[in-house]
């Protein structure tokens, strides 16, 4: 095969007269009887190249061959690209041609291995102490060695760079929507990944926000806009501070049990610092009602109402009867001596116990019987007939 450097001359003047970017632009070498189609189909199983098209043919009369102008969606580097393709009908190679294709010179070798020294914060003093030797070592197959040998010692394999666990989704919503982790589960498996993972912190705080959404995400963001470079730890400190409590269950129990005013006081009168409620605002405590006791009260004035109706219907059947009013006659007084009369000898005007005669219970008998008469005969029962209503 001729010299590559004349085809990449070649490749440029195509690519300018095409107007082609020469970083996305390749030309290969295929017989006369392959196809556009055979050709960019064979182009596509090189994934670093992406989506292939041919964009001119020519056929070289030096080579014998027809030397096919090809434009790649992805830029084309020279240790990604082969030198040759095999076709997928099977056959010769094809030679492939790309303009970055000259060889690496010693500059560019060593400001990538100082590069990598730096990454991993030694320098070439480092590598003389991890390898004295006597002689200096200035042979590339030397130095190639031992920066090998350096990436072994100081480079951890890291395990969980692919495929990794997914935490679940915490929005900090309440009431909990439908799949979304509780606080307290979601802490938990995020402090194990952060603790576990030998990922970069940079990886750690990216895995951590995508398993955030709604006010948590919110709370992490505002945490990295006063520091943008906050480590995931940092992070679910200010969740735990926005979310968690410091307290168990049972600790706030007893606390609210013991805040009383004083000993003979119901729990409901609670004692908030007499201090701050006079430094501070009054807090101001409102009384939720209960729903139900609201329509057990509605009711009640309900039944109420009824029975007052019911009540005034009664008073009214009873007005219509009027009451019979009976009048009687007032008993006209009688004089003290017939009223006052001894009950032993039936004299007036003194008792029975100033009696200055003898006992005669035959007058006495005959006395009470007179009196009783007139009595009943000065009774009046007439009833007025304007009191009478008939119905």
């Amino acid at each position: 095969m001729a010299d590559r450097s004349e085809l990449v001359v070649e490749l440029k003047g195509w690519c300018h007269g095409k107007g082609l970017d020469e970083a996305h632009s390749l030309m290969v070498m295929v017989p006369e009887d392959v196809e556009i189609a055979q050709i960019e189909d064979t182009l596509h199983t090189v994934k670093c190249l992406g989506r292939v098209r041919v964009r001119g043919r020519t056929f070289s009369v030096k080579h014998n061959r027809i030397m096919a102008l090809c434009e790649c969606r992805e830029q084309l580097k020279a240790e990604n690209v082969p030198q040759e393709i095999s076709p997928i009908s099977g056959g010769e190679a094809w030679p492939v041609v790309i303009i970055g294709e000259a060889p690496a010179s010693a500059d560019e070798f060593s400001m990538k291995l100082l590069s990598l020294l730096q990454a991993e914060g030694k320098t070439l003093k480092d590598l003389r102490d991890f390898f004295p030797s006597s002689e200096p070592t200035t042979s590339t197959t030397d130095v190639l060695q031992i920066v090998g040998n350096l990436l072994e010692k100081t480079t951890k394999p890291s395990l969980d760079m692919g495929s990794y666990r997914r935490l679940r989704l915490f929005s900090g919503m309440l009431p909990t929507p439908c799949g979304k982790e509780q606080f307290d589960n979601w802490l938990e498996q995020a402090q194990l990944m952060v603790e576990e993972s030998e990922c970069a912190d940079k990886e750690k705080r990216r895995r951590l926000m995508e398993s955030l959404k709604g006010p948590a995400l919110d709370i992490v963001k505002s945490a990295r806009v006063t520091d943008p470079e906050i480590s995931a730890a940092k992070c679910l400190e200010a969740l735990e501070n926005a979310f968690g409590t410091a307290e168990s269950g049972e600790d706030l129990y007893f606390a609210f049990r013991i805040m009383r005013q004083q000993p003979t006081e119901t729990t409901f009168l609670l004692s908030s610092n007499s201090q701050d409620c006079v430094e501070n605002k009054p807090v101001t405590i409102t009384h939720c009602q209960n729903p139900l006791d609201a329509e057990l009260i509605t009711l009640k004035k309900q039944v109420k109402r009824l029975q007052q109706k019911v009540s005034n219907r009664e008073t009214e059947a009873d007005v219509t009867v009027s009451k019979v009013e009976v009048s009687s006659k007032k008993r006209q007084p009688q004089n003290p001596s017939e009223e006052q009369f001894c009950y032993r000898c039936e004299e007036n005007g003194y008792l029975a116990s100033r009696r200055p005669n003898p006992e005669n219970l035959n007058k006495v008998i005959t006395r009470q019987i007179h009196s009783l008469k007139i009595a009943n005969a000065k009774v009046d029962c007439s009833v007025k007939r304007s009191l009478v209503k008939a119905e």
